[in-house]
């Protein structure tokens, strides 16, 4: 039965969390789409609200996102950051209580940090396995330049991790959006993500990595047929709500 599989239960949670974060889009919103598999849910919601009259304008973290959106009927912008964006909503591969989080599963962790930065406000949404005490189960990803990749590799391996360099099925090396590579860095926890955060900072060829420390000002977790709102200083228990 379907009520009995774990995928089934999983794509529940996500639509909650996606559902619920629809309550904060506003009308006349520059809105942030990140990436992955729970905003790929939410972007349907999103689709049926401008198809009833919601007038927005989104900017996208993947190209991936961005058929997506227009697949739905959304309007998607060219992203300079001239204009701040009223609201990001992204997923992650970790979040912590304090809103830690570990992103890039996908590949877009540049263009998902360089949204949140420039957003007045980011609520991640995700299922409750997301949710962790510490970071560090998932792999860390790092985008790093090609050229002298091993060496940044080489010191990536000084800080505890095995980094290993992201391929895709038939072997050849991943490629993000702006033409780099990933490594992803395995580490048993990340007990202080702000000091790893800052020594990942000062390696040269490291062009960002998957930390995002301050970034998220609330996290949706669909968890069985509830959603947990967690922020900075409360954390709520939420009814599921139509969308």
């Amino acid at each position: 039965m379907d009520d009995m599989n774990p995928n089934t239960s999983i794509k529940t949670e996500k639509l909650l969390a996606a559902a619920r974060s629809l309550e904060s889009v506003q009308s006349g919103m520059l809105l942030g789409l990140g990436s992955g598999t729970t905003v790929a849910c939410l972007i349907p919601l999103l689709g049926q609200k401008v198809g009833a009259g919601l007038s927005i304008t989104v900017v996208v973290t993947s190209t991936t996102t961005g058929k997506l959106a227009r697949a739905a009927g959304i309007q998607v912008i060219n992203f300079d950051g001239s204009i701040k964006v009223d609201l990001t909503i992204d997923g992650a591969d970790e979040i912590t209580e304090t809103l830690d989080l570990i992103k890039g599963g996908g590949g877009a962790l540049l263009h998902e940090k360089i949204v949140a930065a420039g957003s007045k406000k980011e609520i991640i949404i995700a299922h409750a396995s997301k949710l962790v005490k510490v970071l560090g189960a998932a792999p860390l990803p790092v985008e790093v330049i090609k050229f002298g990749w091993h060496r940044v590799a080489e010191q990536l391996s000084l800080l505890s991790s095995t980094p290993r360099l992201r391929t895709d099925t038939n072997g050849t090396p991943f490629i993000t959006d702006e033409g780099n590579y990933i490594l992803d860095c395995q580490f048993k926890q990340i007990a202080d993500p702000a000091s790893l955060a800052e020594r990942l900072d000062h390696i040269v060829g490291v062009v960002e990595h998957g930390l995002f420390i301050g970034l998220a000002s609330e996290a949706i977790i669909g968890s069985g047929t509830t959603t947990r709102v967690i922020t900075r200083s409360t954390t709520i228990m939420q009814p599921p709500r139509c969308a």
